[in-house]
């Protein structure tokens, strides 16, 4: 288990940059970004460096009561392919937490309800340029309750598939979306599903 205090591992606190000035160049619901300028540590001087901020987002691994996994089909019109995900979204103003976001969402895209969600961790989209943290979860037991509530540009198919369905999606590289590959992972470690060498 890496240590924090482990040699080369950790080692400067200091590292932060420091922010001179900032300015939004564009400001809106879903998209935010801003300039920033900043001073390193060494004291040199980085400008203009560009920002994105978006809203924090949720995504799960959604089990069945079955046992099966919950993947949808939509369209991504930026990368301009219809593509195999898991159900996930960003966080509203009024959500009162990551959870309550996850449950609404799993609602919204799938009609089904979980007897469980369960938080299992926490990345950055892109630290580099976005601001904004995804929440990863597991949700269990879950059963078909309603329809799919969808925003007017959503177009959702849902689909049960099997785990060994999933992993193969995995193996093949045909989960397009690293924020829900990488979801994905962390939540078939945690469900003991993927074989690995403990060293």
């Amino acid at each position: 288990m890496i240590k924090e205090s482990e040699p080369g591992l950790f080692m400067n606190d200091n590292l932060k940059w420091e922010i001179v000035s900032s300015k939004y160049i564009y400001k809106d619901n879903w998209f935010t970004a801003r300039r920033d300028r900043c001073r390193m540590p060494s004291g040199k001087i980085v400008d203009p460096y560009y920002i994105l901020e978006y809203p924090n987002w949720v995504n799960a691994v959604a089990l069945t009561a079955t046992g099966n996994i919950l993947m949808i089909r939509q369209y991504r019109h930026a990368l301009g392919e219809t593509i195999i995900e898991i159900p996930g979204g960003s966080m509203d103003p009024a959500d009162e937490s990551p959870e309550f976001a996850m449950k609404r969402e799993l609602s919204e895209e799938t009609g089904y309800e979980f007897e469980s969600i369960e938080r299992i961790g926490e990345i950055s989209p892109n630290p580099s340029t976005n601001s904004n943290i995804t929440f990863m979860f597991i949700a269990k037991g879950g059963t078909k309750v309603t329809s799919q509530h969808l925003d007017p540009s959503e177009e959702i198919e849902v689909m049960e598939m099997k785990p060994a369905e999933v992993i193969m999606l995995l193996n093949e590289n045909k989960i397009r979306q690293a924020l829900h590959a990488t979801c994905l992972f962390y939540a078939f470690l945690k469900l003991g599903w993927m074989n690995y060498v403990k060293s």
